[in-house]
């Protein structure tokens, strides 16, 4: 199990600003001790093209994708990719973070369906792509997945990828915890993390790692954004469960009844502040560091920061938060 010292930095919140901006903050992150490098994977840059090109910069950063919607890639083939990347970096760790998504990233955006009993399918893919990993042939017939005679075709020592599943919900908490290496939380503020970890618990002793969001800036300058960011998380059953398990539940309640009604202004506007300082915070390099060490104290082994890039000059936000957060 990782230690509490492990720090983790993810580029899927600065997508926007460039795919080559992955190379620069995987080489920062180097520099600043940070042991890992993660991206997300929705409309942007596709996650182990940009893993490959980070690696190649930075190459003593393990490598992690937080999450791929497992809807849109098959257990075979993230084996593959992992198995590429491990390949090419046999020295790191590969981790690939995998999660059931949401309707509108599966059937909005990629025009897959989103399917049902989302715990069942996450226990066969992890499953099967563990099998896929090991590098036997693999015979498996499921109710998502059949697969015959399939065999990995990229030589592995004993350094193989590991499974995270990005969970939220208790059952998924404690599957994950059973079932996966490793499980990512993320949009919880760190007062809702013993609570999840006991879950994860309940299931296993998989590596906890956590999407930390935060921001070394003014808070004027992020309140907005963090009120769009947080609406839009709101909006999605699973998510809306889990700030309501955080104690959000009068303020989510509000913001999915005005969404409904076509209010968005007013679903906006019904953000709470608690939800905004609790989960997308905002402030000096202390206040960032003692948001870090919340996280570990509540039992997250791997801290990850997903920086804020919130202000006039959002690279400097950037840069500044990896400073702090990376900071003793």
């Amino acid at each position: 199990m990782a230690t509490s010292t492990d720090l983790g930095f993810t580029f899927a919140s600065i997508m926007g600003l460039g795919a080559p901006l992955a190379m620069e903050t995987a080489t920062r992150a180097e520099q600043l001790g940070y042991r890992s490098f993660w991206t997300a994977e929705t409309t942007g840059p596709e996650a182990f093209s940009l893993l490959g090109a980070a690696g190649a910069v930075a190459p003593t950063l393990d490598l992690g994708t937080g999450v791929l919607a497992l809807q849109l890639r098959t257990p075979m083939v993230v084996a593959m990719a992992g198995a590429t990347l491990a390949a090419l970096a046999p020295d790191r760790d590969v981790l690939l973070g995998v999660g059931i998504s949401s309707p509108v990233v599966t059937e909005r955006w990629h025009g897959v369906e989103y399917g049902d009993r989302p715990l069942a399918r996450v226990r066969e893919y992890v499953t099967l792509l563990k099998a896929c990993l090991s590098g036997e042939k693999v015979d498996f017939a499921g109710d998502f997945y059949s697969v015959k005679g399939f065999r990995l075709g990229v030589r592995l020592g004993d350094r193989r990828p590991q499974v995270v599943v990005g969970a939220l919900n208790p059952a998924m908490l404690r599957l994950a915890g059973e079932v996966a290496d490793g499980v990512l939380l993320n949009y919880l503020p760190a007062s809702h993390v013993p609570w999840s970890v006991e879950q994860v618990r309940a299931g296993g002793d998989a590596t906890v790692y956590a999407y930390v969001h935060a921001g070394v800036c003014d808070r004027s300058d992020g309140v907005d954004l963090a009120r769009r960011d947080l609406f839009s998380y709101a909006v999605v059953d699973a998510y809306a469960a889990n700030f309501t398990r955080a104690g959000y539940g009068e303020a989510v309640e509000e913001i999915r009844s005005r969404h409904a009604a076509g209010d968005r202004d007013g679903a906006l506007a019904a953000v709470s502040d608690e939800m905004i300082d609790g989960i997308d915070v905002m402030g000096d390099p202390d206040h960032v560091r003692a948001t870090r060490d919340a996280y570990v104290d509540g039992g997250v082994d791997v801290p990850v920061l997903m920086p804020l890039p919130w202000g006039p000059d959002r690279r400097r936000v950037v840069e500044d938060t990896m400073v702090a957060f990376a900071g003793g």
